[in-house]
């Protein structure tokens, strides 16, 4: 099986690419960023791009893959919904109708967030993402994160989030015992997507819940 994998640099996607390479079942990872991972590994290659909104590249570069996890995404804090919209609905559909342009039967796993739906901004401009995803992919998965445990050093890029998360790590595995439905390790959530495109999930849209059973050992 080969992936794509975008947004492999942030917490979320150093967590799903650590999974990716571990996983036997994994042939290839194809990483889409801005910055380089970092790793060196048989399975592993970059496609490094300067403008992630160029979607103008060689699609030859992008043939032959069976999934794409979709990692990428930023915090609605301080910005406009106009901005907030670019970041979110149009990157993500800009590389969707790309890739389903070349294999419209691929499986894409989109990482959304655990409120999706709701009243705020945010909430809504995901809500369409994940509208027009499921539209366009017969194989669309939408995965609606909430709280994320680190298990290997997985940090944000963001700043504020590597500090939330420096307070409050500590209290993460409590939490999780307390509401187990509410936290996903990042083993749980790379397991998760690995065995959505292996074997599918019982609904399209998963929230914390689904993905932990998913996920589990």
């Amino acid at each position: 099986m080969k992936v794509i994998l975008f947004g492999a640099t942030g917490m979320v996607g150093q967590g799903v690419l650590r999974e990716c390479l571990l996983d036997d079942s994994i042939d290839s990872v194809l990483a889409i960023g801005r910055s380089s991972t970092n790793h060196t590994h048989p399975k592993l290659s970059e496609l490094l791009l300067e403008d992630l909104f160029d979607f103008n590249i060689t699609t030859e570069k992008l043939q032959g893959y069976d999934a794409s996890f979709f990692c990428l995404g930023v915090s609605a804090a301080g910005m406009s919904e106009v901005d907030y919209t670019r970041l979110t609905f149009d990157l993500t559909m800009g590389w969707a109708h790309v890739l389903a342009g070349i294999n419209p039967t691929m499986t894409f796993i989109y990482v959304s967030g655990a409120g999706t739906g709701g009243k705020s901004m945010w909430a809504q401009v995901k809500k369409r993402t994940e509208d027009a995803l499921l539209a366009l992919f017969p194989n669309a998965y939408m995965f609606r994160l909430a709280a994320l445990r680190p298990m290997h050093g997985e940090v944000s890029k963001t700043r504020w989030t590597r500090i939330s998360y420096a307070v409050f790590r500590p209290l993460l595995p409590l939490v999780r015992a307390i509401f187990p439905r509410a936290v996903i390790t990042t083993e749980e959530l790379g397991r998760a997507m690995i065995r959505t495109v292996r074997q599918g999930a019982p609904k399209r849209v998963l929230e914390n819940r689904d993905l932990r059973a998913l996920g589990g050992p």
